[in-house]
């Protein structure tokens, strides 16, 4: 009996969690009211100077991001006022767990279990009431020799990864990143190659019918770059040159 009981215990624990997820993610694109983005910075590399940039951080450095938002929502036609609202929130000083060199399918789920855990308890102690979005962006000083790691988006969670550089020379840039794992949380799929980082037309261009069709002028936010060519694209330097695409605004339900 009391084994029965401790399995349906838990059978119904999963339930409520499943249910909660799908109504989560449910409002979360119905576009009848603001999402809620927290933002808390992280000192990626331990630099002076990601210390020194994240010190000086506001919720204006974000601003771009909740514009850009506004603008593509009333592209679409999905009049919402303010449709998400960003607060920066206090900087974390824990890393997120890392997702091994050689991930297989059972160490990815283990890995995004790890990282919704994570990203609860770090930030509980500041939040009274769970924002819909975390955005974790971990700041390194500007250092080409070094790679930065993928940022990632989670849907399950709602949780972000961003990984940026420290100089307010690439606040644009960062926004664009944050953006793009933003709407991975709401549903939208990546519409680049993985191996080098080129749109994928038609889905991951802006303008799939311009005559030429490169240079591209704007870059499709899952497409995450502007098409200079069929082998070449650089990361918009901020969100004024960037739109949502018609299958990203379909994937998040911006159109029927």
């Amino acid at each position: 009996m009391f084994k029965a009981a401790r399995i349906a215990l838990l059978l119904f624990v999963l339930l409520f969690v499943v249910l909660s997820t799908v109504l989560t993610q449910a409002r979360s694109t119905d576009w009848n009211n603001s999402l809620w983005i927290k933002i808390y910075p992280i000192n990626g590399d331990g630099s002076p100077e990601a210390a020194k940039y994240i010190a000086d951080l506001t919720s204006r450095d974000f601003n771009g991001i909740e514009s850009f938002i506004e603008r593509e929502t009333e592209r679409y036609s999905r009049n919402v006022v303010q449709p998400v609202r960003i607060e920066l929130g206090n900087e974390i000083v824990s890393q997120p767990p890392v997702l091994g060199s050689a991930p297989t399918f059972f160490s990815v789920m283990l890995w995004s279990l790890k990282m919704r855990w994570w990203a609860s308890d770090v930030a509980d102690d500041q939040d009274r009431i769970d924002p819909d979005v975390r955005v974790f962006v971990r700041y390194h000083k500007p250092d080409f020799a070094v790679v930065l790691e993928n940022s990632v988006g989670l849907q399950k969670g709602m949780v972000g990864i961003v990984n940026g550089y420290a100089s307010r020379q690439y606040r644009g840039a960062n926004n664009v990143i944050i953006a793009h794992e933003f709407l991975h949380t709401l549903g939208a799929s990546d519409k680049y190659n993985a191996a080098d980082g080129q749109p994928i037309g038609p889905h991951g261009l802006a303008e799939p019918d311009r005559t030429p069709l490169y240079p591209q002028r704007f870059a499709e936010i899952m497409g995450g770059r502007i098409a200079l060519a069929d082998n070449d694209a650089v990361i918009p330097k901020s969100l004024k040159f960037a739109v949502i695409g018609p299958l990203t605004a379909s994937e998040i339900n911006l159109v029927d």
